[in-house]
């Protein structure tokens, strides 16, 4: 059974970006998560250990979050790589990072990137 577990619009404040200002004063982020894997034997045991707690990706998401970078590719390939490193069961991964009104000199509500693993 070929399933996915999602995680949608978790918002963090945090300090990431090019400029000076953006890392001193920070912005408003907003991730996205699609986990592709087996949920099989979780649909039929009722049990935590035969699936992802989505606590603990949540956990692991917010420490890569308070880490500043340059490039929103940097944070969510950060993210992708460490979520498949304590989670082998992961057959796909996909995030969404979205910098909300990002300084571009533009009207617009986000600038994203998706990393696809």
């Amino acid at each position: 059974m070929k399933s996915y577990i999602l995680l949608e619009n978790l918002v963090f404040y945090a300090h990431h970006g090019v400029f000076h200002q953006e890392t001193t004063v920070g912005n408003v982020y907003i991730l996205n998560l699609k986990i592709r894997l087996d949920l099989e034997a979780a649909s039929l045991s009722d049990k935590l250990e035969d699936t992802i707690s989505y606590a603990d990706v949540y956990e692991i998401v917010k420490e890569e979050m308070l880490i500043p970078s340059r490039l929103l590719e940097h944070v969510a390939g950060r993210i992708v790589r460490r979520l498949k490193q304590q989670y082998p069961q992961i057959e796909k991964l996909e995030v969404k990072l979205s910098k909300r009104n990002p300084p571009i000199g533009a009207q617009l509500d986000c600038a994203s990137v998706i990393i696809t693993d």
